[in-house]
């Protein structure tokens, strides 16, 4: 008897998807870094001095969750915590020295596990890829793909 299709595309993504978070996490743990520690720290990259809640939002996960993973990027020296000029009960997050420089290490990190990833796909096959999962992302968060993020998609 045949093996089911069903579920099949679904269980690929969640087997891709789980092996590059491994990847990734060995390659971040050689960096001294834990899993979900890079997120935190990209976004402050992006976006330095945001509010514990701030990056929360961003990153689509839990209050509790930031301020310990916070907690323990302050205790390694990639981060501090000040308070807020405008209001002393709030904090804001900063990039230390150290957690600048780390970001070269992360993105190198993410660099080799997506080359790793894709070094069986030509860059056609990767652009088709890049594109198919853009859509998946938005169908299942039950959103279109705007113009931009298509033309992003492009280039």
């Amino acid at each position: 008897m045949a093996k089911s299709s069903k579920g099949l595309v679904i269980g690929r993504l969640q087997a891709a998807a789980r092996l590059s978070r491994t990847s990734l996490a060995q390659k971040l743990l050689d960096q001294g870094l834990y899993a979900g520690q890079d997120k935190i720290m990209l976004a402050l990259y992006q976006e330095n001095g945001q509010t514990p809640s701030q990056l929360a939002e961003r990153l689509g996960v839990r209050p509790p969750t930031i301020t310990k993973t916070i907690n323990r990027l302050a205790a390694q020296g990639f981060l501090e915590k000040r308070a807020s000029q405008e209001d002393a009960r709030r904090a804001h997050v900063f990039l230390t020295e150290n957690g600048e420089q780390a970001i070269r290490a992360i993105e190198k990190s993410v660099r080799k596990t997506e080359k790793q990833a894709l070094k069986s796909l030509d860059k056609k096959e990767q652009k088709q890829l890049v594109k198919m999962l853009a859509r998946i992302e938005a169908n299942l968060s039950d959103r279109e793909i705007t113009v931009e993020e298509d033309m992003e998609e492009e280039a």
